[in-house]
């Protein structure tokens, strides 16, 4: 009997129910603990990229978070179990606050989000907190919660206040998307225009002013930054802080005025791990209330009147952004099967009468959030003035020295490109143009100039090695078209194929000064990480994947084992061989290999075209084809030593990496617009990164001048090659065309989207 969880009596045995408990309290806390990191990660990233509307990066409102706070608020949906003590009771009104903190931490996340997700995610979070309040009520109606009802009221209050503004906001998002997007287009088109008409500059130069008026515009229409900066998150924040104070409150008053309550007697199931959730969640609060504050304080610190000089009589107001959705929405039919004209009107005529209730609702929030922005200017102003009049003091008795001449200068130079031009804001925003301009502006400026101490030294000083005034021979001589291929089929080449393919021949030589290997190794490592920027925003198509896919599988064998795939490169080396021999048994070892994964994948190659063949194929026939050519070409010039033949490897090496480098300038200019709005500001923050590290290499490039190819047509390696082969060969233009041509390219592709 005891197995079917009975007693000798044969009444139920209940005395192991209770034993798991305290196991379900320690994941309870695992879960607060993860929300709380995420959102601790969050403030971290806010305060590195000088964010300080603190965007979720990490924390966001999806199926993984709202599954962890569904976990984190398990005590405080539990119906049945006793909790007696005074930190039982604290941790169940923890749970609830928790709950109010996680909604105005992640208000923000809701601009990354499409009009589907952000429908699911609010529904899901509208049933947590429906469900966290309905059995709050239970229990404080069957006395499972008996202390701080007047906290749990209060915090269910907010709590539902918090649900209506998070969700009536997420009705402005696509509306404010739709119209940064357009006033997005527009000015890109300004930008380039004005740019074309800029002549007598550098291009890094040109480059630099071109991507701080795109890093303005991406960064003022990120649609978190939109969120962000609105007043119904500011509002969102002030209330999450009155949340944790209510909290704060009351574990306050329970532990140094312990005689004012009456708790009852006895320990909970669930032990001592109350005690590890109540610290847990309070810690969660702490952590994921900064980020809501400070949203508030900063909003406050900016409207709050300047000695006397700031107006309210437009603050009333309200901007037509906030119920644009719901207008159309209003006044778009319904899509109704029905042949009942009356049942039809009744349908239409309830849709327009709700929706007139949501614009009313909506009308409330938006008053009601600026009010709350009012009351909170009117206490702090105070001691914001105070504060703005030390920092001004402090100023001027210590002078800044935190940014370097040359960020000053680049700064004053931003400035005198009159940004604020390019400040994309809403109806309503206007006084925050200058705000804006300036935080970013500045964060632009210190953003590229960090940079520059990454500079890729090692692939500097091989690019000094290429043949950069006579085009970049290397490209060509590669690869021998007199080869004869292994197949009647020859698949196409990706930029990084080679590199790698040369760079494994040139490790195998013998008797190479240890630190010339040490040096190519770290300058193609460093050189094919910017060959994959490339590589991924120019193959849109995904025509090269498997191609470059190969080259990444060889390099980490390469680069890691010193092995090009089977082939141990070191033993090769420690043979003595002569470079003949080395080079015939590559070749020999690649056609082998070439033919057995031939065979094995044939059904595979038949259907596929060879650009998608297996990568084991694709390396192996680009081993064989480049044996081939430097054994044929080494055997043309009998009695140089090898390290000749080791520094023409070199040269190749260096000159379809400087090949492939020039068309950074067409991958700076496609990250600045042929990507979402919510992934822009992130895409154009990449390309100033990539600017200030490439610097050098941009000078570098600048002072001499390429082919005149379209930038589709300077992207392809083969292209490169088709140019060489040409006996007269196209006309070559300055680096500072092509930037133009890259510029102009992606602008026209995006014209034909739209």
């Amino acid at each position: 009997m005891g197995r079917l969880g009975c007693n000798l009596d044969g009444n139920l045995n209940d005395t192991k129910f209770a034993e798991p408990m305290p196991w379900i309290g320690i994941y309870v806390a695992v879960a607060s603990s993860a929300c709380a990191v995420a959102m601790a990660a969050d403030a971290i990233h806010g305060f590195h990229q000088r964010k300080f509307w603190f965007p979720c990066k990490y924390f966001t409102i999806n199926a993984t978070s709202l599954t962890l706070i569904g976990i984190a608020i398990k005590l405080s949906v539990d119906l049945y179990t006793s909790m007696p003590g005074r930190r039982d009771q604290l941790t169940k009104l923890s749970s609830s606050v928790f709950m109010c903190t996680v909604m105005g931490n992640s208000m923000p996340s809701l601009g990354t989000m499409e009009n589907k997700e952000i429908f699911m995610n609010i529904i899901a979070l509208g049933i947590l907190v429906f469900t966290l309040i309905v059995n709050i009520c239970i229990q404080l109606g069957t006395g499972v919660i008996y202390l701080f009802w007047k906290e749990h009221a209060f915090v269910m209050f907010l709590m539902l206040v918090l649900l209506v503004i998070l969700s009536f906001s997420a009705l402005t998002v696509p509306c404010t998307k739709r119209y940064l997007e357009l006033k997005y287009n527009y000015k890109y088109n300004l930008a380039v225009q004005e740019g074309s008409n800029e002549t007598g500059i550098g291009v890094v130069k040109k480059l630099k002013q071109d991507l701080m008026k795109f890093c303005m515009m991406a960064h003022t229409s990120s649609p978190q930054f939109v969120m962000g900066r609105s007043v119904t998150c500011t509002a969102s924040g002030a209330l999450c802080l009155l949340c944790a104070m209510i909290l704060a409150e009351a574990m306050l008053q329970s532990f140094f005025m312990p005689r004012s309550f009456e708790f009852c007697k006895g320990e909970s199931d669930y032990k001592w791990s109350t005690t590890l959730v109540l610290v847990t969640q309070t810690i969660a609060v702490g952590v994921g209330t900064f980020a809501p504050a400070f949203r508030w304080l900063q909003a406050i610190n900016f409207s709050c009147p300047k000695r006397g000089r700031k107006s309210y009589k437009d603050e009333f107001r309200l901007e037509r952004y906030w119920i644009q959705g719901l207008v159309e929405m209003k006044d778009c039919p319904l899509a109704l099967r029905m042949h009942d004209r009356r049942l039809r009107k009744l349908v239409n005529d309830g849709k327009k009468l709700f929706l007139n209730l949501c614009i009313g609702i909506q009308t409330g929030i938006v008053f009601m959030s600026k009010v709350i922005r009012l009351i909170s200017i009117y206490f702090a102003s105070r001691i914001l003035i105070c504060c703005e009049c030390f920092r001004e003091l402090n100023m001027k008795f210590k002078p800044n020295d935190s940014i370097s001449n040359d960020s000053q200068s680049e700064s004053k130079n931003g400035q005198e490109l009159d940004l604020s031009r390019f400040v994309l804001f809403l109806e309503g925003e206007n006084a925050l143009v200058e705000l804006m301009m300036k935080k970013n502006c500045s964060a632009t400026v210190q953003r590229m100039h960090s940079r520059k101490k990454h500079q890729p030294k090692h692939l500097v000083k091989l690019l000094e090695m290429s043949t950069l005034s006579m085009g970049f021979k290397g490209v060509k001589e590669f690869d021998n078209d007199e080869i004869p291929s292994l197949d009647s089929e020859q698949p196409p080449n990706c930029w990084a194929l080679p590199v790698v393919t040369l760079t494994s021949i040139a490790l195998i030589l013998p008797d190479i000064n240890h630190c010339s290997l040490k040096q190519l190794r770290h300058g193609v490592t460093e050189g094919l990480k910017y060959v994959k920027y490339i590589e991924n925003s120019l193959d849109a198509n995904g025509d090269l994947r498997n191609v470059r896919m190969a080259a990444d599988v060889v390099w980490q064998g390469v680069d890691l084992y010193h092995k090009w795939l089977d082939v141990d490169l070191r033993e090769l080396s420690l043979l003595g061989k002569t470079p003949e021999e080395i080079l015939e048994g590559l070749a020999d070892f690649a056609r082998n290999k070439y033919m057995k994964h031939k065979k094995m994948h044939m059904n595979v190659c038949l259907k596929e075209t060879p650009g998608r063949w297996p990568i084991q194929i694709l390396a192996a026939n680009s081993m064989y084809r480049v044996s081939k050519t430097i054994l044929r070409s080494y055997e043309s010039r009998k009695g140089q030593p090898i390290t000749t033949l080791f520094e023409a490897l070199v040269v190749m090496i260096s000159d379809i990496l400087g090949a492939c480098l020039t068309n950074l300038l067409c991958f700076i200019a496609n990250n600045c617009l042929n990507s979402r709005i919510e992934e822009r500001e992130e895409s154009v923050r990449q390309a100033a990164y990539l600017l200030g590290e490439t610097e050098q290499i941009l000078r570098m490039l600048d002072k001499i001048s390429f082919p005149g190819l379209i930038p589709d047509q300077m992207a392809s390696i083969n292209e490169w090659r088709l140019l060489h082969k040409l006996n007269n060969p196209f006309p070559f233009s300055p680096i500072s065309q092509e930037y133009d041509a890259a510029s102009s390219s992606s602008h026209n592709v995006f014209l034909t989207i739209e």
